[in-house]
C-alpha cells in the first residue's frame, strides 16, 4: 500500500460479463463503495469511480469508471482497493485506528512495562491488542474497558488479570 493510503476493499474476483468485481469489504464505513466514491486501485496512481453498487452475500458487487467488460474487470482481481488517509471517517471518543496503537508501550496502571503493542486482531466480538514482551512473547489482550482502562498518545494502560503476562 502507498504512503497515507487505507485499503477499504479486496477485489476477489469479476462478477457477471459487463466488468464489475466482487469487493471484500475493509472499511466500517457502510457509504464507502456508494455510487460517486473515488477510490484507488494499488498498483496505480490514478483514481477510479465507482459507478453502480449492490449487495452481495460475500461483500459487495462494485462497478468501476472505465472497466466495461469482464475480461478487464478480471485484471482487477486480488488488488486492493485505497482511499487517502485524510478521507476516512472521523472517530468517536475510545475509538482507534489500528496502526495508530502499534508501537505504543503497554503498561499496568502503576506504571510497570508490559511491552509494546505490535498489533491489533479485528475480531467480531471484540478486538485484540497483541502485546509483544521484553522476552519477544506475544500475549493477546481484549480490547475491553475492563482490561484496558487507558489509551494515551504514549501508552495504553493494560489491567491484566493474574498470569496473563506471566
Amino acid at each position: 500500500m502507498a504512503e497515507g493510503r487505507i485499503t477499504v476493499g479486496f477485489v476477489k474476483r469479476p462478477h457477471g460479463i459487463h466488468g464489475a468485481v466482487l469487493v471484500a469489504p475493509a472499511s466500517d464505513d457502510p457509504s464507502r463503495f456508494s455510487v460517486g466514491s473515488t477510490l484507488r486501485l494499488s498498483g496505480s496512481d490514478q483514481d477510479v469511480t465507482v459507478v453502480a453498487t449492490k449487495p452481495h452475500a460475500e461483500g459487495v458487487i462494485v462497478h468501476l469508471d472505465g472497466y466495461t467488460d469482464r475480461t478487464a474487470a478480471d485484471g482487477l482481481r486480488h488488488r486492493e482497493l485505497t482511499i487517502a488517509a485524510h478521507q476516512r471517517r472521523h472517530l468517536g471518543v475510545d475509538e482507534y485506528w489500528p496502526e495508530d496503537l502499534v508501537g505504543r508501550l503497554a503498561r499496568s496502571p502503576d506504571g510497570t512495562a508490559l511491552g509494546l503493542v505490535s498489533g491489533v486482531v479485528l475480531g467480531d466480538a471484540q478486538d485484540r491488542l497483541e502485546v509483544t514482551t521484553a522476552d519477544g512473547t506475544t500475549v493477546e489482550v481484549p480490547f475491553v474497558s475492563a482490561l484496558v482502562p487507558g489509551v494515551s498518545t504514549e501508552a495504553v494502560t493494560i489491567d491484566p488479570p493474574e498470569g496473563m503476562f506471566d
